[in-house]
């Protein structure tokens, strides 16, 4: 039987969440915080990742972020630096 997946948060970090979700500058941790805030509020993670967001995102997306979050917490919403496409020319 499947059993979908379920993210406990404490106030603080949905404090936390909620002010990245209503404040940060960068529209992918808005975003990952609307992700993580709807598992935590009961809604399943394959639902969000498909209709629950502004674009259709991965179930997979999705299982990552929260992985991330509970490693890591608010903080680990934020993309490393290092990652991404490098330059293809040298300055």
């Amino acid at each position: 039987m499947f059993k979908p997946r379920t993210i406990t948060i404490t106030d603080e970090q949905r404090e936390q969440l909620l002010d990245t979700l209503k404040h940060d500058p960068k529209p992918y941790k808005r975003e990952r915080s609307a992700a993580v805030l709807k598992v935590a509020d009961g809604y399943i993670a394959a639902h969000v990742a498909r209709w629950g967001l502004l674009q259709p995102r991965d179930t997979d997306t999705i299982y990552s972020w929260l992985d991330h979050f509970q490693e890591s917490g608010v903080q680990s919403l934020t993309i490393k630096s290092g990652r991404g496409r490098k330059p293809a020319f040298s300055p």
